[in-house]
């Protein structure tokens, strides 16, 4: 179940990465997804663009950084759901994210339909 679940971690990063780049011309420095119970999160490091960096320098940047990024987020929460939907074959519940303007890091939580820990378990 160990091989499995982190292949499944590593192949979810890989997507997300790549959903990234084609949405944005840039994907996140490194991605790192993490199924826990009936969760799954991907933590991304090195997200902001040279751009934003410069935005976040001001507090009306952070504010205008964090707004755009959460929009741009709602406008693709089914495709972020999917890509976790069809690698999972489970049912997305409810999903969060958050950027932080200090670090540059982003997080991603899914919530899902069932235990993924205990249904990877299962299908060895």
């Amino acid at each position: 179940m160990l091989n499995s679940k982190k292949k499944l971690e590593a192949e979810i990063s890989e997507a997300f990465i790549k959903f990234q780049r084609d949405l944005i011309g840039r994907g996140p420095q490194e991605a790192k997804t993490y199924i826990i119970n009936d969760m799954l999160i991907t933590r991304f490091k090195g997200v902001l663009t040279v751009e934003e960096k410069h935005l976040v320098s001001h507090n009306s940047g952070k504010k205008l950084v964090k707004k755009m990024r959460s929009l741009l987020r709602e406008m693709y929460t089914k495709d972020y759901e999917k890509i976790v939907e069809d690698h999972t074959g489970c049912k997305v519940l409810s999903s969060h994210s958050d950027i932080s303007t200090k670090t540059g890091e982003r997080i991603e939580v899914f919530i899902m339909d069932k235990d993924l820990e205990r249904y990877l378990e299962t299908i060895k």
